[in-house]
């Protein structure tokens, strides 16, 4: 695949998001976020096999990447071919293994919408509220899986975050999210 103008060879595996391609949610974020903070910690929320985290790491190589999944073999997956492609600047861990006190300047995530509402809120309360103070979030959404009622459901929240629409493309929605 091509990632960053680089084409790349990467491992996927059955058992893991998007095992056959880029998702095509994942390549509309790619395409249309801004350039994540040179510099930080950045984060990607359920990583996968890491094609959102090894962007993130190759456009900012000075910043801190970190791919978190509660998935093990996409831990693995991912670790693998950030090294292969010499994405160093990574680490894949389970979402306990991320010190408390670390905050975001970039989040950027194709979010699980398939674990349900519920499961959804609490990655999202978990992650979101941890955006530095000039931080920024994206996340890429299917139109008709909710992307509508997940911006309106941020934007309910007493985080001090705001969510907008950034862009719409191929039956998807990228929502930005910053301090208010």
């Amino acid at each position: 695949m091509t990632l960053e103008g680089r084409s790349l060879e990467l491992q996927t595996a059955k058992g893991v998001y998007s095992p056959d391609r880029l998702d095509p949610g994942t390549a509309v974020l790619l395409g249309s976020a801004p350039d994540p903070s040179p510099t930080g910690d950045l984060l990607d929320i359920g990583c996968g096999w890491g094609p959102i985290s090894i962007t993130l790491a190759l456009r900012s190589p000075a910043a801190r990447v970190w791919g978190v999944d509660v998935n093990r073999r996409s831990l693995d997956l991912a670790r693998t071919n950030a090294a292969a492609v010499g994405a160093l600047n990574t680490t894949f861990c389970e979402p306990d293994e991320v010190p408390g006190d670390v905050r975001f300047a970039t989040i950027w995530s194709n979010p699980p919408i398939h674990v349900g509402k519920p499961a959804l809120h609490a990655l999202l309360e978990r992650w979101l509220p941890r955006l530095a103070d000039d931080g920024v979030a994206h996340l890429v959404v299917q139109k008709h899986l909710g992307s509508d009622s997940l911006q309106k459901w941020i934007n309910a929240q007493d985080w001090g975050l705001r969510c907008t629409r950034r862009s719409s493309a191929k039956a998807f929605r990228v929502l930005e999210v910053r301090r208010a």
